[in-house]
Formats: C-alpha cells, structure tokens, sequence
C-alpha cells in the first residue's frame, strides 16, 4: 500500500515562488545540480552538432548506384539531428546557462567522432557508429538526471527514441547497400 500523499503547503509554495524569480524554471524544488546538468546538454549539444555536420557532408558526398535514397535519408538524420540540438539549446538557457555553439572546442566536447568516410557504406556505418553512441550517451545522461530534473529527464528519452530510430534505419540500409559501394 501507497503512503497517502503529503499536503502541498500553498503558502509556502507561493512565497517561495517569488524569490529568485530571475532564475525562471529553476525555482526551489529543482534538486539537480544545475551546473551538471548544463555542462552534460552542452556535451550532447556538441554531439548533436557534430552528427549534423557529418550527415551533411555524406548526404552531399554520397554517390553510387544506391545512393540517391541513402543521401536522401542523411539530410532527413541531419535535419532531425539540427531539432535535437535546438531543444538541448533551448533547456540549457532555461536552466540560466548559455549553449556552447563554439566551432574551436565542438570536436572535442562531442561524444560522437566526424568521420568522412570514403564510400557509401563507411558512410553509413559511421552514422550508425555515431547512433550507437549517441543512444548510450543519452541513457547515461538519462540515469543521471533520474528523478532531479524531471524535464530534462522527458526530453533525453524523446532525443534518444528518435537516435534508436536513426539506428535502425541505418542499420537496414547497411544490409541494403553492397559493401563495395562508393
């Protein structure tokens, strides 16, 4: 059985609403380390920056017999992977921080790795390397935030369905795409 629920204290609710107010989202019931959890957005910020780049590159890039639906479903992953870096972007300055766009330490900061690769199957086998980081990545952050930042916790399980997505669909076109392909 359920322990009954603990009164909400209205009052004390409503005077501790208005301190702080210039921290917006983050008020007194936020028990996440919100440093933490910034530094840890802009790491899957960057990563997510970097695998829209690098799907850019191999929907341009992609050539072949079978390429053409291949590319076709890079720019959709880069697109989606943009999405994902707006929201990451968005929760950071909710939580008072800044997003950390800077192109000097993107690479370095990312999960995933910026790998060209030369023919249509490295390419795709480097976005589904990518994926699988980037799933184990977002499980990790997800265990992290746990139940001290409920918000965040939703949008990292959002983030890392669209990821599975991605790798299985790459993971489908990789058996698609002979291993010689350009």
């Amino acid at each position: 059985m359920n322990a009954p629920l603990k009164p909400l204290d209205i009052t004390a609710l409503r005077q501790s609403a208005r301190q702080h107010m210039e921290e917006g989202a983050v008020t007194a019931g936020y028990s996440a380390d919100t440093q933490a959890v910034i530094a840890m957005l802009n790491d899957a910020l960057a990563t997510e920056l970097v695998c829209v780049l690098r799907y850019r590159r191999h929907h341009f890039m992609a050539s072949g017999i079978h390429s053409h639906a291949t590319a076709a479903e890079f720019l959709v992953h880069s697109n989606e992977e943009q999405g994902h870096a707006d929201q990451l972007a968005e929760r950071i300055v909710q939580l008072g921080g800044e997003p950390d766009f800077s192109p000097d330490s993107l690479t370095k900061r990312s999960h995933a790795e910026y790998v060209e690769g030369a023919t249509l199957t490295d390419m795709i086998r480097e976005n589904l390397v990518a994926e699988r980081i980037a799933i184990d990545s977002y499980r990790h952050a997800i265990e992290s935030v746990a139940s001290d930042d409920p918000t965040t916790r939703r949008l990292l399980e959002s983030i890392l369905a669209v990821e599975e997505e991605h790798a299985d669909e790459l993971a489908d076109l990789l058996t698609q795409v002979p291993a010689h392909s350009s």
